[in-house]
């Protein structure tokens, strides 16, 4: 899974922009199960298994990363830009981006010795950030850019130790490196996946695959914030990598069904797969579409720990994957098989 995972985070797709991942994905898929792309760009699977689903089960995880998108261009050639998701304008200053796939370009920052001290500590502003791509003006850079063009965060797929990864990007193509494994093992019942879009501008492919789908139950797959590093207190930790995969209770979209929660982590223990609840009632994921669609789903949320996220940097730990992976496809045999109450 390790090398889906690497080649589905070499992938640039910000939000609106994922057809390269969705063709990825489309390429890996075995040849007997259905597939569709609507009109928004979700991939929609249907898996016909050895035996039917006692109910109709859903599961989700987004294809799309945080990015940047060009607004406009200044009289010296300097590109201005607005973020696409939710970036810390700090991950920003000087970081090496790829616009359109082609064209290099750096986050300009004022140097530091040209900084008043009381300036020095102060988080930057986004709106007073530009891309340098080492044109001289603005008729030149016309030439190459044109506002509605898109980039993101140069980052590689690296490893860390003996079961850490580095790299961009991990929000959520993990989801989708996991979907995939499920998709090419998991045969014994009918069920659906989606690869949705445009989750990190407002949960949106989402929505529509839930509509389509028309699911009883669903669970998202995604990659959520870990915070335990030091001098962060344990109640603001969120998750911690090497625990297992984090199963959310609340977040920021989703109240979570309470059964479900309870039921899932009921799961893991009875099959010795690491899990841990996700502590802090933050952020938010596809969920929060999913469960008010159609008539309302009964909605999961199992998460990677992921520190530095939405960052060119991105660590996870490759136990917390494997968790991940067992709890779904656990999961997915239990709902599966399970009459609906």
């Amino acid at each position: 899974m390790l090398n889906l995972l690497s080649a589905l985070c070499a992938i640039n797709a910000p939000s609106g922009k994922e057809a390269p991942v969705r063709e990825y994905i489309i390429s890996q898929l075995p040849d007997d199960v259905c597939y569709r792309v609507d009109a928004l760009g979700n991939l929609l699977v249907h898996v016909k298994g050895k035996k039917p689903s006692k109910r109709r089960v859903m599961l989700d995880a987004h294809m799309d990363e945080v990015g940047l998108i060009i607004t406009g261009i200044t009289p010296e050639g300097l590109l201005r830009f607005s973020t696409i998701g939710g970036i810390d304008p700090t991950v920003l200053l000087a970081r090496r981006v790829l616009i359109e796939n082609s064209i290099e370009g750096v986050i300009g920052a004022t140097p530091i010795h040209l900084l008043p001290e009381e300036k020095r500590l102060e988080a930057p502003e986004t709106d007073k950030l530009y891309i340098d791509i080492g044109i001289k003006n603005r008729s030149d850079a016309n030439k190459f850019i044109s506002p509605g063009d898109t980039a993101v965060l140069e980052g590689g797929f690296e490893r860390l130790g003996e079961h850490g990864i580095l790299s961009k990007a991990l929000d959520d193509r993990v989801g989708c490196a996991v979907l995939l494994k499920l998709l090419q093992t998991e045969r014994d019942y009918d069920y659906y996946v989606s690869f949705s879009v445009q989750e990190e501008v407002g949960l949106r492919g989402a929505k529509t695959a839930a509509f389509a789908i028309d699911p009883d139950c669903c669970l998202i797959l995604e990659g959520t914030t870990a915070a335990d590093l030091s001098g962060v207190a344990e109640e603001n930790r969120v998750c911690a990598l090497s625990h297992g995969a984090a199963v959310s209770f609340m977040d920021g979209a989703t109240l979570y069904d309470k059964e479900m929660y309870h039921e899932t982590l009921k799961l893991a223990r009875e099959n010795g797969i690491a899990v841990q609840p996700k502590t802090r009632p933050s952020g938010g994921n596809n969920a929060g579409s999913v469960h008010v669609s159609c008539g309302g789903v009964k909605t999961c949320a199992v998460s990677l720990p992921c520190r530095y996220i939405h960052s060119a940097s991105s660590v996870c730990d490759t136990r917390d994957i494997e968790s991940m992976y067992r709890l779904a496809a656990t999961w997915l045999r239990h709902y599966c098989s399970k009459e609906l109450s």
